[in-house]
């Protein structure tokens, strides 16, 4: 009787929290999903728009990790492109050149006393490795060949890259080459919002500002830095930037279990530590090994470094982004999502197991690079290994730095720094400006479901924190799993639907009331 009482009580005890977890998934603030629509809002195609930017996409403004050997020829040709394609805007707008090549523009608004708002784009773009060029001896311009540098096979080229990657290439609904995704697309998709604007003889309520700098594929330091350090400098403070960032992602983009589009605005971006550890071990005539080269203790640190990482934790806006795309869940990801106080740990265990998702709950560990001996028949006494760290914010560089150092104790290391950058910080997601935001998202993607998230890589964002508390880092275009992987590859290209929506997007949003 005893032993059937106890497991009467068991049930009941199991049954009860069955209960109350199905009650709090079920009474859960998931953002609702139902009646979102099928597809993305479509505009009639604006023949001299596509025109434009694909001119745009033909001029080579490809930066350079050393900034002096960057040939700025391709970006004064942009300049003049601009001046002649928008005489409208430079008519309009006050333009300023800072730091010789970077382009601000400034739209007077009607109201003085409201703060301005500030759109961001950038002119550079990164290279292509394998595309060679000749400089014509006449105009000194770049001439593109459809040679594979390795290979000298121009069909095996043209089987990587469908159209020249600075052709400009207008097909299958499509615009090709280098900068539609990231950034020409929505630099000259703002420039056309604001053409189509002034031609309607709309002035905006406050100041508007854009700001085009040179060199953010390289760390924007002669670019988006000497921008902001002006703002700063001029004492103006912005309501508003916006800036690239998220993405309209496809259904089952995100996350395989989320079958809707997701807008994901980003409200912050991680920073980041890059160290050079110089491990030191017994050199000489490969030989006379000895038992532990250099190679293989620092072998042996990178799998430590590698297995013991940082915690993951669910940050404010991660958290915020969970809650929002729930409601497109499963059973079992809504069960753990509404009852964190119990299954917090399975959740963050599942965000864990995929790259994407995992990076947004923790300090990344990234092994890129190792070397030692430059001979096949010497063992070398050191042993270079670098790693880069994207911190999550809640850390801060000398917490990974800390991390390192313990992870180092028993091996004989130096450890450089090569980079850093503290994590940014979080734009609030209850302010007038998001919301506002979020209102002209919908707009255009009625199919998506629109949420905060966290910009995982690095933008030209970060240093304009410096002159405005809310930044928001968000491209207005739909893509899928493989039009993500273009940017920065093989025939990169932005489809004529998404680069309407973005036009689009940017006219709503200079509308600010």
């Amino acid at each position: 009787m005893t032993i059937k009482r106890v497991f009467f009580a068991l049930a009941f005890i199991v049954i009860a929290l069955v209960a109350v977890l199905v009650i709090k998934m079920v009474s859960y603030p998931f953002q609702p999903t139902k009646k979102l629509k099928d597809h993305a809002k479509v505009y009639p195609y604006n023949g001299k728009a596509i025109n434009r930017l694909a001119q745009a996409i033909r001029i080579p403004t490809i930066s350079n990790v050393n900034y002096e050997n960057t040939d700025f020829k391709p970006f004064n040709d942009f300049k003049s492109f601009l001046i002649n394609s928008y005489p409208a805007i430079y008519k309009q707008m006050d333009t300023l050149t800072i730091n010789k090549h970077g382009l601000v523009f400034k739209w007077k608004g009607k109201d003085a006393t409201k703060k301005p708002i500030l759109f961001l784009s950038h002119q550079d773009v990164v290279p292509i490795s394998d595309y060679n060029f000749e400089l014509d001896p006449t105009t000194g311009d770049r001439v593109f060949n459809l040679t594979n540098t390795e290979t000298d096979s121009i069909t095996e080229y043209q089987s990587e890259w469908k159209y020249p990657p600075f052709s400009g290439a207008v097909a299958n609904g499509r615009i090709y080459g280098r900068g539609t995704l990231d950034m020409k697309g929505m630099l000259i998709a703002i420039m056309e919002a604001a053409d189509e604007l002034i031609a309607e003889n709309y002035q905006p309520e406050q100041d508007v500002y854009f700001a085009f700098g040179q060199d953010e594929e390289v760390s924007g330091l002669n670019g988006a830095k000497k921008i902001a350090e002006y703002f700063k400098e001029q004492n103006i403070h912005f309501d508003a930037v916006y800036d690239e960032g998220g993405f309209v992602l496809g259904p089952k983009t995100v996350l395989k279990a989320v079958d809707k589009a997701v807008a994901t605005v980003g409200v912050g971006e991680k920073g980041f530590l890059t160290v050079a550890i110089r491990v030191n071990g017994t050199g000489g005539h490969s030989s006379i090994p000895p038992k532990k080269g250099s190679l293989v203790l620092a072998a042996e640190l990178a799998e430590k470094l590698n297995t013991n990482q940082l915690p993951a934790t669910i940050i404010p806006p991660v958290a915020n982004f969970i809650n929002n795309i729930g409601g497109a869940m499963d059973f079992k990801s809504k069960l753990a999502i509404s009852n964190q106080w119990l299954l917090g740990g399975v959740l963050l265990k599942t965000l864990e197991n995929t790259p994407a998702s995992n990076a947004m709950v923790r300090t990344t560990t990234a092994l890129t690079m190792m070397h030692a001996s430059d001979a096949p028949n010497v063992l070398s006494a050191t042993t270079t290994l670098t790693v880069n760290f994207r911190i999550l914010q809640g850390q801060t560089v000398a917490d990974v730095l800390e991390h390192v150092k313990k992870q180092c104790e028993g091996y004989d290391t130096e450890i450089d720094i090569i980079s850093q950058r503290e994590p940014s910080n979080l734009s609030p997601t209850d302010s007038k400006q998001y919301l506002f935001l979020k209102d002209v998202i919908a707009k255009n993607y009625p199919n998506a479901i629109i949420t905060p998230y966290l910009t995982i890589g690095g933008t030209d964002s970060y240093k304009y924190e410096l002159v405005s508390d809310n930044v928001f880092r968000f491209m207005p275009v739909q893509i899928n799993e493989y039009e993500q992987r273009l940017i920065h590859n093989d025939n990169e290209s932005i489809s004529i639907e998404n680069y309407m929506r973005m036009i689009n997007h940017f006219k709503l949003l200079m509308q600010q009331p």
